[in-house]
């Protein structure tokens, strides 16, 4: 990315399952959706959003090789995306195991991102 515009910050978390790509999802949008950036396409290339560089950084707390980084992708609708895995995020309890909510144990994931826009 030769020009860094924006940087959005985000938590998503999994309650229950245990399902690391949901947290990671559930950060993405967080990061997302409570930005609007009107003026961008008057500095891509030709205008158009497909020309935009966005890059993920998530921080999680386990289970990477579970991560699907295509659903992560599939997130964010224009651009050209990277996704880059860091160790990080949180475990905690959630107090109890719900087996109706696919509950292998009673942990917690919390992914942290950062949605890095520019070209």
């Amino acid at each position: 990315m030769d020009k860094l515009f924006f940087i959005q910050l985000g938590m998503g978390t999994d309650l229950h399952g245990q399902n690391i790509t949901k947290a990671s999802v559930r950060a993405v949008q967080n990061a997302i959706h409570t930005n609007s950036m009107p003026g961008l396409r008057s500095v891509l290339p030709g205008g158009s959003l497909q020309e935009m560089k966005v890059n993920v950084k998530l921080a999680v707390p386990c289970d990477q090789d579970k991560l699907d980084v295509e659903k992560v992708k599939a997130v964010l609708p224009y651009g050209q995306v990277t996704v880059e895995v860091t160790d990080g995020g949180m475990l905690t309890t959630s107090g109890v195991v719900l087996p109706d909510k696919d509950d292998v144990n009673d942990l917690i994931y919390v992914v942290i991102a950062s949605v890095e826009v520019g070209m």
